[in-house]
């Protein structure tokens, strides 16, 4: 008879040594895939607006990208809870701005309003506030400005400087580009027939040509697919995969 302890430890070492094994053969598969030219598989959501839970169809991919608006009323409770959610997913990768709605992440607003900022465990998930992050070879670049709407969160005027620089800070070796706002004439138009996506960033999109992918929302009825002089556009308020 093995003596308890025995028991646990060789227990212990099976999980470690099946967790090894995982790790070494995404390792392989991941090189193997960027040595062939593989595609990368990315499921694209947005503007959830604490909705998230009733999501039922989650699909494969090798990264998700949630292009913001997790909240309706930015709320702490809606707000932890949509990252428990997020971070559960199957994806190995998880990549998340803010948008309009997702007050409590816009820590410089919350400070001018003379409110507490709030801290939120972001373990597990890459939130990108204008960064970058490498995830196989692929670089995201993440920024959840928007032209000035309502009183609502990152919000910078129109046509203005601060706009222009937060564009201008995207680098140039950016594949795949993860905004709240549209760019300009792209999946923008209201039900009105307004485009209200951003000009700069349609400026600034045409100087950036390693960008595979854009990946938004913001504009709830423009939600769709489109792809453009090689370059795949996402409006992801309808969720979808896409493959760079």
């Amino acid at each position: 008879m093995f003596h308890p302890f025995i028991l646990m430890q060789s227990g212990q070492a099976w999980w470690i040594l099946r967790r090894l094994r995982f790790m070494l053969n995404k390792m392989v598969s991941n090189r193997i895939r960027k040595e062939l030219g593989a595609d990368m598989k990315i499921f694209c959501i947005s503007d959830t607006h604490g909705y998230h839970r009733h999501m039922r169809e989650i699909p494969q991919a090798d990264v998700v990208v949630h292009a913001g608006d997790i909240c309706n009323l930015g709320s702490a409770k809606q707000t932890e809870d949509f990252l428990d959610w997020f971070r559960a997913l199957p994806m190995p990768h998880k990549v998340l701005i803010a948008g309009n709605h997702d007050f409590l992440l816009d820590t410089q607003r919350q400070a001018d309003l003379g409110k507490p900022s709030q801290s939120f465990d972001f373990s597990g998930i890459h939130y990108l506030m204008d960064d970058a992050v490498e995830i196989d070879g692929v670089t995201f670049y993440g920024s959840p400005w928007q032209p000035e709407f309502q009183a609502m969160a990152f919000n910078l005027p129109r046509e203005g400087e601060g706009l222009r620089q937060a564009w201008q800070n995207i680098p140039e070796a950016t594949n795949v580009l993860v905004t709240h706002t549209p760019p300009y004439g792209i999946l923008d138009q209201t039900n009105g027939g307004f485009g209200v996506g951003c000009e700069l960033l349609t400026e600034r999109l045409a100087e950036l040509p390693q960008v595979k992918a854009h990946v938004f929302g913001h504009v709830h009825e423009a939600a769709g697919y489109q792809q453009q002089s090689g370059r795949q556009f996402v409006n992801a308020f309808e969720p979808r995969v896409i493959e760079i």
